[in-house]
């Protein structure tokens, strides 16, 4: 399978395409626009998210009666805030902002300005990747597979909890936080940093949950599944590291603490009391739970402004403030649901082939079987 989006910022609309989805899949849009309404929330979310934007996805082609075809399937996100606009382009700004792609991507493709740049690098192309994502997911269910996420950290503050699916799937709150005394303290500090005008990072936790032992290969580089996720999660706007299970803690610790053991479970198989690794060894998945740690730098649009350079004139002069996020890591964890459950959707089917839904469940059954 693979994916294709188009659409700018604040152009009419976000596009995707999505080929090689197996004939049969029943796809139920009230949950794609689900996960477009979690993506737009979130304590410290700007106005477009929570005063303009209503996501909505409509699918063009690649149903018949609300079941894939196995055709491409189109998608469409109205951008509400290009009407608002009347369709006038955004006006551009004299300096480069520090953090953004708008001097590199300037320099790039060789524009006048860095509107240009911002249109596409902007944030506001997730909303496809979440509608992508969801649809992935509902594949995964097929299979009882399900992904996802909750906040870990905002700025200096971290949470205390362990992710089960129960906890995960009613995860709510103004951050999706489980931990209900840290998720205060994190909206205290994004208080602050409005104020302040500037802005706060942190990070957000994936969890996938059913995977049968086996997907993904150790047999080529770019082909190894936590290779595959971390590049996924390390595309999404503003993520700049990237952790599976406890791997930042195992570093520092010696090799007969950071290791998940096998101990026999009496009837000639095995349990780990432990998910070190995050669910992945080798590049293949070992019958854990999948859990990957995105690392979210703050936005770096802020009121307060960065040093930066007119390169017109040459002068030093504070980069300009462009309708911003105080704080996007709950948003960040919904897109990081999303390309975490493509590339597991996308393996899955790879193993099981390139067949019609009821096939791949039948092929599923003989591969966990083993």
């Amino acid at each position: 399978m693979r994916f294709l989006t188009a659409g700018e910022s604040h152009g009419p609309a976000l596009v995707g395409i999505i080929e090689g989805l197996p004939a049969g899949l029943k796809i139920d849009i009230d949950k794609i626009n689900e996960d477009l309404t979690r993506r737009l929330a979130g304590y410290g979310r700007g106005p477009r998210a929570r005063k303009i934007e209503k996501d909505r996805v409509e699918i063009l082609s690649g149903l018949w009666e609300g079941k894939t075809l196995g055709s491409p399937l189109a998608i469409v996100i109205e951008n509400l805030d290009y009407k608002k606009r009347g369709g006038k382009l955004h006006p551009d700004w004299p300096a480069p902002r520090p953090g953004h792609a708008d001097l590199p991507g300037k320099i790039r493709y060789d524009f006048d300005g860095y509107a240009q740049v911002a249109e596409r690098a902007s944030a506001r192309t997730t909303a496809m990747t979440v509608a992508v994502g969801a649809i992935a997911k509902q594949l995964l269910k097929q299979f009882k597979v399900e992904v996802w996420s909750h906040t870990v950290s905002v700025g200096l503050v971290t949470a205390d909890v362990e992710a089960t699916v129960g906890k995960l799937r009613r995860a709510a709150g103004d951050l999706r936080c489980l931990d209900k005394a840290a998720e205060k303290l994190m909206c205290s500090e994004i208080d602050v940093a409005k104020k302040a005008g500037t802005t706060l990072g942190g990070a957000f936790e994936v969890v996938a949950f059913g995977l049968p032992a086996g997907l993904g290969t150790y047999v080529h580089p770019d082909r190894k599944l936590d290779a595959r996720i971390a590049s996924a999660v390390v595309s999404i706007p503003a993520v700049k590291a990237v952790e599976f299970g406890s791997a930042i803690a195992a570093s520092i610790c010696n090799g007969q603490i950071a290791h998940d053991e096998l101990l026999p479970d009496g009837n000639r198989s095995y349990i780990r009391e432990s998910n070190i690794a995050g669910g992945l060894e080798g590049g293949i998945t070992n019958g854990e739970n999948i859990c990957v740690t995105g690392f979210v730098k703050p936005i770096s649009t802020q009121k307060a402004g960065l040093h930066s350079v007119n390169m017109k004139t040459g002068k030093a002069v504070k980069a300009d403030y462009v309708r911003s996020d105080t704080c996007v890591v709950p948003a960040a964890g919904v897109v990081g649901e999303a390309v975490v459950a493509w590339e597991l959707a996308t393996e899955l089917q790879s193993v099981l082939g390139d067949v019609p839904l009821k096939q791949m469940k039948l092929r599923y059954r003989n591969m966990v079987k083993k």
